[in-house]
């Protein structure tokens, strides 16, 4: 299977389990957020963190939110220290994805075992919900464009 960004996350996952391995379990998010940053840096990966993204509602800004942290410009990277990811922290990725041009996420969880979703939302998923009312099903074909299965 060929992934997006495949080298990219790949390189972003070597960081991920060098923190992990070097922290271990039970800091709080903003520790490992910190740390990463760090280790991207100092492998030399572009990253910007707390970078704001605007919400758009029909062209008019409703909100913003501020991604944890964005490397290469074409990942969105989110950070969590729970006891196990759940499907709330992968749609809110999704709906990050969703809000930006970027295409691919990845979902980092530095729990009791580290953790990692790898998210996908295309350009032809994000043009055609904007043509659709959401009430309206999905088209069958764009379902695989909205998200990954797990690496």
């Amino acid at each position: 299977m060929n992934l997006k960004a495949a080298e990219q996350t790949g390189a972003i996952l070597e960081a991920f389990y060098e923190v992990y391995n070097q922290l271990g379990y039970g800091f709080i998010e903003n520790v490992y957020q910190n740390a990463l940053y760090k280790e991207l840096q100092r492998r030399g990966i572009p990253c910007v963190p707390h970078k704001k993204i605007t919400v758009h509602y029909k062209g008019e800004p409703v909100g913003y939110y501020e991604t944890d942290i964005i490397a290469y410009d074409s990942v969105i990277l989110e950070l969590k220290a729970v006891s196990k990811l759940t499907e709330a922290h992968e749609i809110q990725l999704v709906n990050y994805l969703k809000a930006t041009d970027i295409e691919v996420g990845l979902l980092l969880n530095f729990g009791p075992k580290p953790e990692f979703k790898r998210r996908f939302f295309s350009k032809e998923a994000r043009d055609y919900l904007k043509k659709k009312n959401p009430l309206n099903p999905l088209n069958p074909r764009l379902k695989n464009d909205i998200t990954d299965t797990d690496l």
